[in-house]
């Protein structure tokens, strides 16, 4: 029965994606929510269902108490008792079955599918985003705001079935019941129903703005606590413990504020609902008393007005709970918007292709790129590298190298110019087959929070375990992944790295890095600083196992250590976001420009202090 109801709706079925998120409430939930129509249709009758069949017990207790104080036992028996089986038999077999059908949809249908829904479609949206999009954010709050906006979703729409929608009924109804009986008992419940409705007003007015500002606050708590967590070297290097809890306890002490606010509402809200309360409890019974010794009303109904005024009394603070709950809620979601709303502007073009790569030629024509800036970047860069070419990059930080190579694997879309290989434009080409024909190994050599197999295998996950050894022992990593052992008893490539490899050194990380390009074995190759994070017996090895990697491939490396790239069929040199150099290391020393001044000033193979700081 679980399983029946739980599969009514997939929530990783296939879904047109849009690039473009509605960026208002309540059609981005139209949107995200869609699948569920007809399950919220069917929850909504069954509320209103319920509801009335709570309304009619009510009443006919009423009716029953008017007719115990009309007939005797046998009488009783004698003109009711058929009546009395039927009721029994519905209330016991036909009030659950409605209101387990009325649970089922909603605990098991709704609940765990509409989170699930949108915390997948929101990540997959997020995945999607730019490098760009990621740089300009914490990855902290990125990350709490996918977590947070899916349940907060799922909790707002269980609200307005499991109490808005029955609430609403019951109300309606209730009126009615009085009505029927007296509609002068009308009179204060709309008076009380004006008052509530004011109530209800004042309190979502000011709610919603409280819950999205204590929303935001939790956040900037999370993002701030993530931050340090993941930059725990540096604080314990700079021993930086006062500094990092004061930073924490601002972000902690403005969510206590904000939380001390939106409680300040809901205790605002019980007082002044008690006190109306009262006030029905006393018009509604009061006014059926007075109407009971004006000979108009009978005991019956004297009963179930009570105990309708009675229940209304204690559904007011539920009612008004699920109803500042669920703009709390809408609150939290407002403010997952900005994250999981955003749209993506670095996208396929319509019908785009997928990359033929047929040589490896990478064109480069009149290509800048300064962020949306006047200066950095790239100015006008022109620049061929015929398939198989062995190419260095050289320059000081900020003359653009690590922008081209951005550029290059569309990490960015360029403001003015292009990049073609094999003569397509990577602009009109799948990302996903533009990446796929580069393997890159970077400086930094962040790994996943994976099992050492996992790291190696994103190269290529169709890998047999020979290849992923093969590539591990090339990458000059296999010795010390044999004895690697993680804190759960996990070993060699079945051991976990840490987050970002933390638990490995700098030269581990970076071999892992490398095995997994080794493995990954694209066409075209980009190195930035591969062999900066190993020592010098493990980088001349190394050093044959990159050599071997290029052969027969498009290669691009950016270095400091002009040793690593002296050899190159050709090493251009850049500066202020211009290619100013061309030329193999005898041709570029025999100019005597700037690649010469750098091999000049280099101590150890490495740009000297004074040349790396004017970087």
């Amino acid at each position: 029965m679980f399983r029946f109801f739980e599969k009514l709706i997939d929530p990783y079925a296939p879904y047109p994606e849009n690039d473009t998120p509605p960026q208002k409430l309540w059609p981005f939930l139209n949107e995200y929510l869609a699948p569920f129509k007809w399950v919220f249709v069917l929850a909504a009758v069954l509320a209103v269902v319920v509801a009335a069949i709570e309304l009619w017990l009510i009443g006919y207790v009423g009716r029953l108490v008017d007719v115990l104080g009309t007939v005797g036992p046998e009488q009783f028996w004698a003109q009711y008792g058929t009546e009395m089986i039927v009721v029994t038999v519905f209330i016991l077999l036909a009030r659950p079955a409605v209101q387990a059908l009325d649970v089922f949809l909603l605990n098991n249908t709704l609940m765990p599918n509409i989170g699930t829904l949108i915390r997948w479609r929101a990540h997959r949206h997020v995945l999607r985003q730019s490098v760009g999009w990621f740089e300009n954010d914490f990855a902290g709050r990125i990350a709490n705001r996918i977590m947070q906006t899916p349940p907060a979703a799922g909790e707002a729409v269980f609200q307005v079935f499991d109490a808005i929608a029955y609430a609403l009924a019951y109300v309606i109804g209730a009126a009615i019941l009085l009505s029927a009986a007296d509609p002068r008992l009308m009179l204060p419940l709309a008076i009380w129903l004006a008052l509530y409705a004011w109530l209800v007003v004042w309190t979502v007015k000011r709610i919603g703005p409280a819950s999205k500002a204590s929303s935001d606050a939790r956040s900037a708590v999370t993002g701030r606590v993530v931050d340090s967590y993941t930059n725990i070297h540096s604080v314990k290097m700079f021993a930086h413990h006062d500094h990092e809890e004061q930073f924490a306890k601002e972000a902690i002490e403005k969510a206590r504020t904000t939380f001390q606010h939106e409680m300040r509402i809901f205790t605002t809200m019980d007082v002044i609902l008690t006190v109306l309360n009262g006030l029905l409890i006393v018009a509604v019974v009061g006014w059926a008393i007075f109407l009971w010794t004006g000979g108009s009303a009978s005991i019956g109904l004297i009963a179930a007005a009570s105990a309708l005024v009675l229940r209304l009394n204690a559904m007011t603070g539920w009612i008004m709970w699920a109803l500042t709950s669920f703009f709390q809620n809408l609150g939290v979601v407002s403010e997952g918007m900005e994250t999981i709303a955003q749209p993506i502007t670095l996208v396929d073009q319509p019908g785009a292709n997928e990359l033929r790569l047929t040589a490896g030629e990478i064109r480069v024509q009149g290509l800048s790129h300064h962020y949306g800036r006047q200066t950095g970047g790239l100015d006008r860069i022109d620049l061929t590298i015929p398939a198989g070419q062995k190419l260095g990059l050289v320059g000081r930080s900020g003359a653009g190298k690590s922008t081209l190579v951005k550029l290059l694997l569309r990490f960015y879309d360029a403001e003015t110019g292009q990049i073609l290989i094999d003569g397509q434009d990577i602009a009109t080409v799948r990302q996903d087959s533009l990446r796929k024909a580069i393997g890159m190994v970077q400086q930094d050599s962040a790994l996943l929070h994976r099992s050492v197999r996992d790291n190696i295998l994103y190269g290529d996950p169709t890998a047999t375990e020979d290849q992923v050894i093969a590539a591990a022992k090339q990458a000059e990593a296999w010795e010390f992944i044999q004895d690697l052992e993680d804190p759960q008893g996990r070993k060699g490539l079945e051991a976990h790295v840490g987050e970002r490899g933390v638990k490995l050194s700098g030269g581990q990380r970076q071999r892992i890095t490398l095995a997994r390009v080794i493995l990954k074995d694209a066409p075209i190759l980009l190195l930035d600083e591969a062999t900066s994070a190993l020592d010098s017996e493990v980088e001349a090895a190394i050093q044959q196992t990159l050599y071997g990697m290029m052969e027969g491939k498009t290669v691009i490396a950016i270095a400091h250590r002009l040793s690593t790239i002296a050899q190159m069929d050709r090493i251009l040199v850049m500066d202020q976001g211009r290619i100013v150099e061309d030329g193999t290391h005898a041709q570029l020393l025999a100019q005597n420009g700037l690649y010469a001044g750098f091999w000049e000033r280099q101590s150890g193979g490495f740009l000297t202090t004074d040349e790396v700081a004017a970087e």
